[in-house]
């Protein structure tokens, strides 16, 4: 099933590769805009032969990744200690969704005024991106911890940090798993986001800078590179959600399929 889902996928790409080479080559779009397949190939070629694009690749993977790991200790510690302490999910409740809503690139005016063009800047914007995914996604996991579980453990005798540990978390786990699959895209989205507009070394920055000097093949080429990041980030995440939730009715079901 999986060989002919990849196989699927693989001849959607090579239509959508092809049309791309055509549209331009029929006159539908002019090349000076969006230029056919094989150029953006060539200009591909062109960035993989360059260091600076390896640096630019490095510099948006580390922003990234800092970006994504804070995100998901604070998301996991606060959301548990959140839902474990009585009355604080309440007293949290009104402040979560009133910040949850705001747009981080709403953010981009303070975080240039904070740290200029620096990496903090983006992590700045990738950590309060990411963070409100995996908190969520905890609190939503503790909410569905069964209550007669919970009791059970109660008494006999469990601690905090037992009942935490082979009650709560078990349940919480594919939530946390989703939640940091979702927060790896959305991070992405924001570290180029940022380099883009803010100007901090990266890919986005590379792609600034080819638009404006009408370099449109490199540009396009940038930014195919920034979906196939994407495309093996939630490749990667997935695999590792499917690892660690091996035991997980959901994810048996899935492998049984």
């Amino acid at each position: 099933m999986r060989g002919a889902d990849a196989a699927l996928g693989a001849t959607g790409l090579g239509v959508l590769l092809l049309l791309c080479e055509a549209v331009p080559r029929l006159g539908l779009v002019d090349e000076d805009y969006f230029p056919p397949t094989v150029r953006i190939a060539g200009a591909l070629g062109r960035e993989l032969s360059d260091s600076a694009f390896w640096s630019a690749l490095g510099d948006t993977l580390t922003g990234w990744a800092l970006g994504l790991a804070i995100a998901v200790g604070a998301g996991v510690v606060a959301g548990v200690v959140i839902a474990v302490v009585p009355y604080l999910r309440e007293a949290t409740a009104s402040t979560i969704e009133f910040l949850r809503p705001i747009p981080s690139v709403a953010l981009i005016p303070l975080a240039v005024l904070l740290y200029g063009t620096e990496l903090r800047s983006v992590l700045l914007l990738v950590v309060y991106a990411s963070f409100w995914q995996v908190l969520i996604q905890v609190l939503y996991g503790v909410r569905d911890v069964d209550p007669v579980a919970e009791e059970t453990a109660r008494s006999y005798g469990l601690g905090t940090w037992a009942r935490i540990r082979h009650v709560l978390w078990p349940t919480a786990l594919p939530y946390v798993m989703t939640g940091v699959r979702l927060a790896a895209a959305v991070a992405l989205i924001l570290a180029v986001t940022a380099e883009l507009v803010i100007g901090a070394p990266g890919l986005g920055a590379r792609i600034a800078v080819a638009q404006t000097s009408q370099a449109v093949p490199e540009m396009y080429a940038l930014i195919v590179v920034t979906g196939v990041l994407g495309l093996l980030i939630n490749v990667g995440a997935r695999t590792v959600e499917r690892r660690a939730l091996a035991w997980h009715q959901s994810v048996r079901a899935e492998v049984a399929v």
